[in-house]
């Protein structure tokens, strides 16, 4: 006697369900560690706030053909260098869009193709195949083009020593959620229409080893890890509500596709502002808030370079507190958002109970999205992201109380 049982479909929900726990593994190992790289990089960009801010401030009172104004320049390049660090980790975590409008991917690599052309091999040839007229999406300019760099610089380093091309095209595709669902990762998007620009090489490839690692920060297949590299691609994508599917086998090339939901606005092109401040000089009193006492100070001294009354608080109920002994006179309040006793939305609505009229600036090493989603347009008046330079906090505060 023989029995024979199919167990086929015990066996296809088997391997489904531990590809459904690895996913989820992966997922929560990409937010455990994107938790980590957005707390490091917002309690950094306090301490670069205070660096650069201080910096700043001494080249204002250095004549520029001064030995000291040189070694000044020298730490403010570094500090920028820093600050570009910060805005990586901060895109690795999902939290790092900053200076969001309507732009049009065709443009933007056209505008970044002598520059992708100098950092790849000689030996690599890129093709560019551009859909037309393609539609805008909402994005980060720079951190789009930090995701063209980086894969472009990806592809020629697995094509390698050998002569190879490299192709970059553009278009628009109509997205299913089965599609979505099948990307790199899964973050439950909305089907319709979206635009994308693929990155094809014909190196190497890649394993199935190699790709679970891909987007592991500081991973790399050639050398000591240099950077976040791909890690801050994901991250950068996510947090523009896109997603990524790649294709690759060994010996025959990769394929990255991305993805962004198209924007309803129209692509516009934003207008530079080099405004000079030194010379301005304001009225009135300005509450200053932050728990670090070092951005305190360098607020202070700035503010009142510029004949600016300043009353500085060291948390948010202390900012409350103060708010209340002196509401008449309280032009502008210039407040830090994550804060001990009251966080800045808390004390902000606190504020607003003494006077609905009450300008504030909001202060944070996160992003404006980031910090400002709690506000639900309750009446903030404007946005510093840190660090800053004093300039851009002479004409942030300008702006308000002009």
């Amino acid at each position: 006697m023989s029995v024979v049982r199919d167990i086929s479909n015990r066996k296809i929900a088997e391997e489904e369900k531990e590809k459904l726990e690895e996913q989820v593994r992966h997922v929560q190992k990409l937010k455990s560690l994107g938790v980590l790289a957005g707390g490091i990089a917002h309690d950094f960009n306090n301490l670069l706030t205070a660096i650069m801010g201080n910096t700043g401030l001494a080249m204002m009172n250095v004549p520029e053909d001064s030995r000291v104004s040189k070694n000044l320049n020298n730490i403010e390049k570094a500090s920028l260098r820093a600050a570009d660090l910060c805005r990586q980790l901060l895109a690795y975590s999902g939290k790092g869009k900053f200076v969001v409008e309507a732009i049009n991917i065709n443009t933007l690599i056209k505008e970044m193709s002598k520059l992708l052309n100098v950092s790849i091999s000689r030996k690599v040839n890129i093709n560019y195949k551009f859909f037309q007229p393609l539609p805008a999406f909402d994005a980060d300019a720079t951190q789009i083009g930090q995701i063209v760099m980086n894969l472009i610089t990806n592809a020629s380093e697995a094509i390698g020593d050998k002569a190879g091309n490299i192709t970059v095209e553009t278009g628009t595709t109509d997205c299913t959620q089965d599609y979505l669902r099948n990307s790199y990762f899964d973050d439950k998007l909305e089907d319709g229409k979206y635009i994308f620009f693929n990155v094809i090489d014909d190196g190497y490839g890649m394993s199935e080893e190699t790709m679970s690692k891909l987007f592991d920060p500081f991973f790399t297949t050639k050398f000591t890890g240099r950077g976040l590299g791909l890690a801050a691609v994901i991250g950068i994508v996510r947090s523009h509500r896109g997603t990524i599917k790649i294709e690759s086998e060994e010996g025959k090339g990769t394929s990255f596709r991305i993805l962004f939901p198209i924007s309803e606005n129209t692509y516009s092109v934003p207008i530079a502002e080099q405004e000079q401040l030194l010379d301005w000089q304001g009225k009135g009193t300005i509450l200053v808030v932050d728990d670090d006492e070092s951005i305190r100070l360098l607020v202070k001294t700035t503010l009142e370079q510029v004949g600016l009354n300043v009353i500085t608080a060291n948390d948010g109920q202390q900012a409350v507190d103060t708010f209340k002994e002196n509401a008449d006179k309280i032009s502008l309040v210039l407040m830090d958002m994550t804060m001990p006793h009251l966080s800045g939305d808390e004390a902000f609505k606190q504020i607003q109970t003494f006077r609905t009229d009450a300008k504030v600036i909001l202060s944070s090493g996160y992003s404006e999205q980031e910090a400002t989603q709690k506000f639900n347009n309750s009446g903030l008046c404007g946005f510093l992201q840190k660090p800053y330079k004093p300039s851009d906090l002479l004409s942030k505060v300008k702006e308000i109380i002009s």
